[in-house]
């Protein structure tokens, strides 16, 4: 870790993060969340909010992809995705559901100038629910070109996160 210039737990819990919320709604794979929270350490997010049904830490399943990741990143959970979108929508930031809507905004055309803002990630099946969708300052879109216009909710969160993140990377280098 030192060759790495990895920092300790207590170092990243104390770092600079990037001002980014992720909102589960309704995530039922362990190792989807496991996941989610493995990126969401990666880019340094502020916290996680785990949403009606979403599996919690501590379980194994959730660290076998987490790899320690439960214990750097914040989380807190809610038993409503639209009590979390009202909670952080009280403390400034702007909501978007990661979704293919009408109006939807595509994540390359996506501007970024919002200080705080919180990420909505739905159900693998069902995606973001549609009674949250109009809580939401707005929807982002990632551009596919393949059959299935779906990827597995893991993945998107990585694509979104590094999108959203990597104007502010140096910024939060050592």
């Amino acid at each position: 870790m030192d060759e790495l210039d990895r920092m300790s737990v207590a170092e990243f819990k104390e770092a600079k993060k990037n001002p980014i919320v992720v909102v589960l709604d309704n995530i039922r794979s362990m190792h989807n969340v496991g996941s989610v929270f493995r990126s969401s350490d990666a880019f340094r997010i502020e916290a996680i909010c785990l949403c009606g049904y979403t599996p919690q830490p501590p379980h194994r399943d959730i660290q076998k992809t987490a790899l320690g990741a439960t214990e750097t990143v914040n989380w807190l959970y809610f038993e409503h995705t639209i009590d979390a979108i009202k909670e952080l929508k009280t403390y400034g930031y702007s909501i978007y559901a990661v979704e293919q809507v009408e109006g939807s905004i595509s994540l390359e055309s996506f501007n970024t100038s919002d200080k705080k803002m919180a990420i909505v990630f739905g159900n693998e099946v069902e995606g973001v629910d549609s009674a949250v969708l109009p809580h939401c300052d707005g929807c982002i879109e990632i551009p596919q070109l393949g059959m299935k216009h779906s990827l597995n909710i893991s993945v998107a969160a990585g694509i979104v996160l590094w999108d959203l993140t990597k104007p502010k990377l140096s910024d939060l280098r050592k």
